[in-house]
């Protein structure tokens, strides 16, 4: 298809000499052509043709009528817009049945041009595929399109007919969820907002993690506590599933969806899916399954079937979707999904430096794909695109957006959620991903590096140059890393060492020049520099210590403070919404501030030491994790510089963390610290929990439960857990015990790391 559209909109856009085959649409602000629609044609139809008739004015400067077919003037050259009579008449030999979920149908014959579609949205789709592939039409994001202005519009010979490998696509940014971006875009996920004129979505109901929103705990477990996981010897409600061996639970579960669907019969896909935990059921039938089938989805796919074939008798057109996520990631060795069934396979656990087809750190999810593709006909793949932890921060996985789109169509995958920063406008390059996603989605065949190039030159203008430059920069600096780049990243150390920032930091001072004088370019650059302006905040004192132990200049600000003031004055103009998932850009801006603060006096081990010797994380430098809720920096006379982390004892989350500093990883053993107290209503029992835990593996290196007794005199106390040969992954957490009536509160004055002798 692309190599077509190429040709066709180099030879429209140049002007050539009219050719045999070419049709000229209009000249000097005058057109001979009407538009052409069905006296019947739905919705998306007529759309289409407005679409149609207000692009083109814009192009041509000529508004062409709008009629429908009986009353075209005879006259009339046509521009036949749907599957309608004329359509029909033209070619009666063509099935339009072939152009099933969302295909196209774009051809000139004579001197009419034809444009339609399977019904609802393919006729639309065939429009802008033509305004954009043919007249040069560009919606780079909801707000911000370029329309070009032709004297004269001609158009060469076209014949296309394309039917998209997915179904469903869908890019999870916030500009994207514009309903006409979107339909613009050809994308038609979940929570687009495309309304019925545009052609409508997809919905899927419950969306996900359903078990609990269909039989809830708080109604069902009093008088049924069996229909719930047995861990560890008794039936629980909270964070647990559903026990998926039992009949009379199934039949209640079966009601309640149909219920759902009855409400909503057009929505097409119910999802029957597990909690958003862990908790499956150990009774000894869900146990025997398991084991039966070597892994826990098979109880899922056992139970999702019995579902799917009731759903099935009185719905047979609805799907039903599941969720191969987590503890259920591995595809079953005997049971297979149903004719109905889509598995939504989830590849949280990836590294997106690597491609899922090729890259060794992937090989687990690659297995699991394939085998899931060999016994299930469709798969919806949940691909996650962005860093959750933390949205403004450099993530250089454009590289391998292209090959895994493509890896997942070569594995029966119908439907696709590209799950980005939803929440952020000031994140790593949002409009050129979710337009560049879309193009993927819509047409794989795309080359994902001439996409890069047309929407950075034409979005970014002079600036393109060096951000293209910047982006090969952060590429090459993640690959040549080797670092294992997750979607929950806290910071850039792992893979952006001090050099390339200040690369970066350059090539992003020439793209700012080049477009000074154009105040809307100019502020685009501006925001697309947030991520790294946030590097330089987010690792400052990291920064300036490798500039100091490397002999390298430091081009982060003078002033942090002021710089950090600076950067949340321009979050907010750009309307930044949230910094990481769940959280908003204000609960941030004092953990941006508070940094900057002077640190307090080393740990005693740590005196006398070498500075490179040891690493000493004050407070201020955690990174949390519900910040403000689960955990919030608070004063404390007894911290070392007066301010520490304080968990109330009412959670159980590991909400203070500390990613191993990139200067202890790989040179031999460090000791990992902390310095906590505890304010405590008992003396006996358990003050927290504590480890050292490997993301990558996905292991505990070390652990431990510190007893009330050995914290109970409310002082701070050195939490030793040992030396360890650190790698990029591993992370420090701390988290108290939910225990409010032992344990009011722990506080985390440091985590600091000394090298072992």
């Amino acid at each position: 298809m692309r190599l077509l559209i190429c040709a066709l909109l180099a030879s429209a856009l140049a002007g050539t000499a009219h050719g045999a085959g070419s049709l000229t649409l209009a000249a000097k602000g005058a057109s001979d052509y009407v538009i052409v629609v069905a006296a019947d044609a739905i919705a998306p139809e007529v759309t289409a043709a407005r679409e149609l008739q207000d692009h083109l004015e814009f192009v041509a400067g000529v508004r062409l009528p709008i009629v429908n077919e009986d009353a075209a003037p005879a006259d009339a050259k046509l521009i036949v817009v749907g599957p309608n009579a004329r359509f029909r008449a033209a070619f009666p030999e063509f099935d339009l049945a072939s152009l099933r979920h969302d295909g196209i149908f774009i051809r000139t014959a004579g001197d009419s041009l034809f444009l339609a579609g399977d019904r609802p949205r393919g006729t639309l789709y065939a429009v802008y595929t033509f305004l954009e592939d043919v007249v040069g039409c560009r919606w780079w994001s909801a707000t911000e399109t370029h329309i070009p202005s032709r004297d004269t519009l001609r158009i060469p010979d076209l014949a296309l007919t394309y039917v998209p490998a997915l179904q469903c696509r869908e890019a999870f940014y916030r500009g994207a969820f514009d309903g006409i971006y979107a339909a613009r875009s050809k994308c038609n996920g979940h929570f687009e907002k495309i309304p019925p004129e545009y052609g409508g979505h997809y919905t899927i109901l419950g969306w996900c993690h359903t078990f609990n929103q269909l039989l809830p705990p708080d109604i069902y477990f009093a008088d049924h506590p069996e229909w719930y996981s047995e861990i560890d010897g008794k039936r629980v409600a909270e964070r647990s599933q559903l026990c998926l061996t039992n009949e009379e639970m199934r039949a209640e579960f079966v009601k309640k969806a149909l219920e759902w669907i009855r409400k909503d019969p057009e929505s097409g896909i119910i999802s029957i899916s597990q909690n958003d935990w862990h908790g499956q059921c150990q009774c000894a039938k869900c146990r025997a399954v398991e084991e039966e089938e070597g892994t826990a989805s098979g109880p899922l796919i056992r139970f999702v079937n019995a579902v799917a074939e009731e759903i099935e008798r009185e719905f047979p057109d609805v799907l039903v979707e599941t969720l191969a996520y987590s503890y259920t990631r591995e595809a079953p060795k005997l049971v297979k999904p149903r004719r109905n069934v889509v598995i939504r396979l989830c590849s949280i656990e990836c590294s997106y430096s690597q491609p899922l087809a090729t890259g060794p750190q992937n090989e687990t999810f690659r297995r699991d794909m394939e085998n899931w593709s060999a016994v299930a006909n469709q798969l919806y793949i949940w691909n996650y695109v962005t860093n959750f932890r933390n949205y403004i921060l450099p993530h250089p996985n454009l590289r391998v957006l292209a090959p895994n789109i493509r890896f997942f169509i070569e594995h029966n995958a119908i439907a696709l959620f590209e799950q980005g920063d939803s929440g952020c406008s000031c994140s790593d390059f949002p409009e050129l991903r979710a337009w560049l996603l879309a193009h993927l989605m819509w047409d794989p065949s795309r080359d994902e590096n001439e996409l890069i190039r047309e929407f950075m030159n034409g979005y970014y203008g002079p600036a393109a140059k060096p951000l293209l430059k910047y982006i090969e920069l952060i590429h090459d600096a993640v690959e040549e890393s080797g670092a294992y780049l997750r979607c929950y990243m806290g910071d850039t150390a792992a893979w952006f060492p001090l050099a390339a920032v200040n690369r970066a930091t350059r090539l992003f001072d020439e793209a700012e020049k080049r477009v000074a004088a154009n105040p809307a370019l100019l502020k685009r650059v501006r925001r697309a520099r947030m991520p790294l302006n946030h590097v330089w905040l987010n690792r400052y004192h990291r920064l300036k210590r490798e500039a100091r132990i490397e002999n390298r200049p430091f081009l982060g600000p003078d002033d942090p403070v002021a710089f950090a003031r600076d950067f949340i004055e321009q979050a907010h103009a750009s309307d930044v919404g949230s910094w990481r998932e769940g959280a908003p850009f204000e609960q941030y801006e004092p953990l941006l501030l508070m940094q900057f603060r002077p640190p307090g006096p080393p740990p005693e081990a740590c005196k006398g030491l070498s500075e490179d010797d040891y690493v000493d994380v004050q407070d201020n430098a955690l990174s949390f994790y519900r910040y403000g809720d689960w955990v919030t920096i608070v004063d404390d006379g007894k911290a070392s510089d007066g301010k520490a982390a304080r968990m109330p004892g009412g959670h159980n989350e590991w909400a203070t963390q500390c990613p191993v500093p990139p200067e202890a990883i790989g040179s031999g053993p460090w000791r990992c610290c902390a310095a906590v107290r505890c304010s405590v209503k008992a003396q006996e029992g358990n003050a927290f929990h504590a480890g050292v835990y490997d993301t990558v593996n996905r292991a505990g290196v070390a652990s431990t439960i510190v007893p009330i007794a050995d914290v109970a005199d409310g002082e701070y106390h050195v939490l030793d857990l040992g030396a360890h040969e650190l790698r990029e992954g591993m992370y420090f957490w701390l988290s108290p015990l939910r225990n409010p009536d032992q344990v009011d509160a722990v506080f985390v004055d440091r985590v600091y790391f000394m090298r072992e002798k």
